[in-house]
């Protein structure tokens, strides 16, 4: 069965090549696969989708708003070329359009309408009322913290790793190994640079150990845990990741810099004139609906 007949596929025959469209676009986007790969259920699914896209683009272009939006033609000859592209030739391309029930015709007419769907939205989207700087400051005082640059330290690695096939890297001869290196970095820990460049198994051995500087986050949890409760120039104990054996120096530690109002200003702004365009889009689309 066609998939534009199962469902509630447009009553318009014109628009059942537009509303196909639509069903290969929610297929892709949801399976990454075209309209003849779907299972069932993924049909289902990717019928449900095409109806919502198809029936708000119906009404969108319904409105007064898009009675005057023109599409030049280069523009839609432009979007057909960026899809052919993706093909090694366009044999291929025209037999992946006859396999999914379209031809070139039918996906131009789909992307006149999906291009003037974007213009119309675009264009409601200027309706939203202009940001004040009281609402900018607002948002700042309200996610200061959020902001704000946060902690990092400077840090430098010892790493043993666990690995069967070599004798010396077996559990206990590495945690044994490490051990030792922690025991001699007690007596003198300023050689903690060295011994790094000896016996660490790290690619970052050959910088002494040096991590650079770590925000919260980008280690391993075990070690982001162990780094961020270490005072300036201390060194953990022995700690175990899924690579091995590891220690880790703080070597200094670069608080929380707090971020002025107009450093975040520009963000700020981005931030709540997409909230506002999408909230004047999203009151325009339910005013069509109230009728």
């Amino acid at each position: 069965m066609s998939l534009v007949t199962r469902g509630r596929a447009p009553r318009d025959t014109d628009a059942r090549g537009e509303y196909r469209y639509h069903l290969l676009r929610a297929a892709m986007e949801r399976f990454r696969c075209d309209l003849v790969a779907l299972s069932e259920h993924q049909r289902s699914e990717v019928e449900s989708q095409a109806r919502r896209t198809f029936d708000l683009e119906s009404l969108v272009l319904s409105s007064c708003e898009a009675g005057d939006v023109v599409i030049p033609d280069e523009r839609l000859t432009a979007a057909v070329h960026e899809l052919r592209r993706r093909y090694p030739d366009a044999d291929a391309f025209e037999e992946d359009l006859s396999r999914n029930g379209l031809d070139e015709d039918l996906l131009r007419r789909a992307l006149r309408r999906e291009l003037t769907f974007d213009a119309v939205m675009r264009r409601v989207g200027t309706y939203a009322p202009p940001l004040t700087e009281v609402e900018e400051r607002l948002f700042y005082e309200l996610h200061r913290e959020r902001l704000s640059s946060g902690e990092r330290r400077a840090a430098r690695h010892i790493l043993i790793t666990i690995n069967d096939d070599y004798p010396e890297n077996r559990r206990d001869a590495a945690l044994a190994r490490i051990a030792g290196i922690a025991s001699a970095l007690r007596e003198t820990p300023g050689r903690f640079p060295k011994l790094a460049r000896r016996h660490s198994e790290c690619p970052t051995a050959m910088q002494d150990g040096s991590l650079g500087l770590v925000s919260r986050g980008q280690l391993y949890p075990t070690l982001d845990d162990a780094l961020f409760k270490l005072h300036e120039g201390r060194i953990s104990g022995v700690l175990e990741s899924r690579l091995g054996f590891h220690l880790l120096l703080c070597e200094r530690i670069e608080p929380a810099r707090p971020v002025t109002f107009e450093q975040a200003r520009a963000k700020i702004r981005s931030a709540l004139e997409r909230r506002r365009v999408r909230d004047a889009q999203k009151e325009w689309i339910a005013s069509l609906r109230r009728g």
